[in-house]
């Protein structure tokens, strides 16, 4: 099950369960349906900071929900 979001200045100093309500429900439709894997394109998907990572990444623990990243080839930190 795919995850996109869009970086947004302005809800960059909202609180976790707003910038990620999305995240938090697309966990939930797919551990409802089943689904074994949420992929993401980018790390920053689940977090701009790393507390925000530990929260998004504390959604998927105990879900047995694979969590898979395909970053893209050509970013700068992989050249």
């Amino acid at each position: 099950m795919p995850f996109v979001r869009e970086r947004d200045v302005l809800t960059k100093d909202a609180p976790y369960a707003t910038k990620f309500a999305d995240f938090i429900t697309k966990v939930a439709q797919a551990k409802a349906t089943g689904c074994d894997c949420i992929l993401i394109a980018e790390p920053w998907v689940i977090g701009d900071t790393y507390d925000e990572i530990i929260e998004s990444l504390s959604h998927l623990a105990g879900t047995e929900i694979f969590l898979s990243i395909a970053t893209a080839q050509k970013t700068p930190w992989n050249n």
